[in-house]
């Protein structure tokens, strides 16, 4: 069995070098979740050895009818840092992919948790316990040749996060609650690139909701001994496919059913 300090130390060298690297599945069948969760767990540790701070979750494979062919129970998950998430400026902002070796966007619902997240909880309920949500853009990062992964090497490479852009949050008070469980279910989202439409999705592509993904994601963390509190954000699976992007390319979401402004990102070296 690899040992996930060592493959933690191997990934985090390959992504530092923009270097490829062979995915931990193709190298050992017997390559575990569990495995990559510990591997997980030693980049989180090596990053605050370095100073930085975990804020929150991202989601990957929020859908539930890959799960059976990929071996899943439920989604998966890695952690965000202090320094790879920020608050875009008026819905508008700058990504470096310099340090990237082949990067991809998503648009996403990006949560800020008020209180713990309930277990076993329905949409609504878990909206009582969200300070605010917002339209974000994912940017993802993968070294494994062609993009080629499982659900296990995505845990063990960090969930493949490699920035989160927040657009303007929206407050959740009490009363907005039914409205949003029902727009969280039937939005739309747009993806343009350049102006033109690359990508279309949907709330319901996040576990039929982005709330019903974040309600899963609690059951999901806290079987594994993982706890998100007051203040911790949540990137809740993409709403689209992903797409590839380049350096002078220029990507902006458009949400229509749910109030949430356009966010779009300038990719620069």
């Amino acid at each position: 069995m690899a040992d996930p300090r060592a493959l933690a130390q191997e990934l985090a060298a390959a992504y530092a070098n923009k270097q490829q690297l062979a995915a931990p599945t193709t190298r050992e069948a017997e390559f575990t979740l569990a495995a990559a969760y510990a591997t997980e767990a030693e980049l989180v540790r090596m990053r605050k050895d370095a100073g930085r701070c975990t804020v929150g979750l991202k989601v990957g494979f929020a859908n539930r009818a890959m799960w059976r062919a990929l071996k899943l129970d439920t989604l998966v998950w890695a952690h965000m840092y202090d320094d790879t998430v920020r608050h875009a400026e008026n819905d508008h902002a700058t990504v470096s992919i310099s340090k990237m070796y082949a990067p991809k966007i998503e648009p996403e619902i990006v949560f800020k948790l008020r209180t713990e997240l309930p277990l076993d909880a329905d949409a609504a309920s878990v909206l009582a316990a969200i300070e605010w949500i917002a339209l974000g853009f994912e940017i993802i990062d993968c070294v494994y040749p062609d993009w080629k992964i499982t659900p296990v090497d995505f845990v063990a490479s960090y969930g493949l996060h490699a920035g989160l852009v927040v657009g303007t949050p929206m407050p959740v008070t009490p009363d907005l609650i039914p409205m949003l469980v029902e727009q969280l279910a039937s939005f739309t989202v747009s993806l343009q690139k350049n102006s033109a439409v690359v990508a279309q999705g949907a709330g319901k592509n996040s576990l039929k909701s982005p709330a019903l993904c974040l309600a899963e994601l609690s059951s999901a963390t806290a079987r594994a001994g993982a706890t998100l509190g007051a203040g911790a954000l949540v990137s809740s699976g993409t709403l689209t496919e992903a797409q590839l992007i380049a350096v002078d390319e220029t990507y902006t979401a458009v949400v229509e059913g749910l109030a949430l402004p356009p966010l779009t990102a300038r990719i620069v070296a």
